[in-house]
């Protein structure tokens, strides 16, 4: 047993050499000692060099030399400051300072600073400091400060500062100061400062300062200062300065509220502004209720206010002074009520 006890402690070091190791009873399996290329049971290694398959529970101090990044490790993994360097590791992945594979990372992954893979990391994945992939991070995603990917972020996704993904952004996504994708993002977005997407939004989108979208905002859609989109905001549209977007449908509450079409709803303490000057083809099809109701194309809607002013349409407006220019002389200014008493 004692001289069994001291070979325990001594093969260890035989590592440092990236000798072909050392297994008990046999030289592949049960109990290894060194670096092992393929091996099944419980491994203990400094430092990995050209591994091609471990299976079981494997332990390791340092990060392989260059150029070894190659092999997988299957089961339970773990690093002592570090593991990683493997091409895969799939199962349970931990490592003091970090852990990180060449390629996948698949199971549960936690690194104590930080946990990534150059390709797909997909299970839990959990870093102290962040977590990384290069292509696909999926399932339950935390980084203390934050997480990202070069493609795709799915799943719940948690960022203690933030959340990037370079396509596509999608599940339950919570970053302290903002979440954001180079293309879509999709699901609950909320973001402490803001919320934004290269490409389209759909979702329950939340932004503490701002949140918008390169294209459309589709569903609930909330900034503190204000919402915005390049294309169009959908759904339940809400900012306290202020909202717009080319096309505005739905339900849309802002101290302004602007674009060049604005259909559903739209209350404004302020400002309901459609179109900008010489926009001869804006139009309002909704309803517009606010102090001031600017329409610099045609209402064909419902304009409610204090002073209402439109190019035309046939639409409605009450307040206490409206503007409809394609009215016969006398009835392009009234109180109260105007609508389109031309001819045509």
């Amino acid at each position: 047993m004692k001289r069994l006890l001291a070979l325990v402690l001594i093969l260890p070091s035989l590592s440092f050499a990236n000798d072909p190791g050392v297994g008990l009873p046999a030289k592949k399996w049960f109990l290894g000692f060194g670096n092992s290329p393929v091996f099944t049971g419980l491994r203990f290694n400094f430092r990995d060099k050209d591994v091609e398959k471990v299976n079981g529970v494997s332990f390791t101090i340092w990060q392989p030399k260059d150029g070894t990044g190659e092999g997988v490790v299957n089961g339970i993994s773990f690093g002592v400051p570090l593991a990683g360097g493997t091409a895969q590791r799939n199962g349970i992945n931990l490592g003091l300072a970090g852990i990180s594979a060449n390629n996948q990372l698949n199971g549960i992954n936690i690194g104590g600073i930080g946990a990534g893979a150059g390709g797909s990391a997909r299970g839990i994945n959990i870093g102290g400091i962040g977590v990384g992939a290069g292509d696909q991070l999926t399932g339950i995603n935390i980084g203390g400060v934050g997480l990202g990917s070069g493609q795709t972020v799915s799943g719940f996704n948690f960022g203690g500062i933030g959340i990037g993904a370079g396509e596509e952004l999608k599940g339950i996504n919570i970053g302290g100061i903002g979440v954001g994708s180079g293309g879509d993002v999709k699901g609950f977005n909320f973001g402490g400062i803001g919320v934004g997407a290269g490409d389209d939004i759909s979702g329950i989108n939340i932004g503490g300062i701002g949140m918008g979208a390169g294209g459309t905002a589709k569903g609930i859609n909330i900034g503190g200062i204000g919402v915005g989109a390049g294309e169009k905001l959908v759904g339940l549209n809400v900012a306290i300065v202020g909202l717009g977007a080319p096309t505005v449908k739905g339900i849309s509450v802002a101290s302004v509220v602007g674009g060049d079409e604005v259909s559903g709803i739209a209350l404004a303490p302020a400002w309901v502004k459609v179109g900008d000057k010489g926009d001869e083809d804006a139009e309002l099809k909704g309803i517009a209720i606010a102090p001031f109701n600017q329409v610099r194309g045609k209402n064909n809607g419902v304009s409610i206010g204090v002073l209402n002013l439109s190019k035309g349409g046939k639409g409605i407006q009450i307040g206490l002074l409206n503007h409809n220019p394609e009215n016969p002389k006398g009835l392009r200014w009234l109180p109260f009520f105007n609508a389109n008493f031309s001819k045509n």
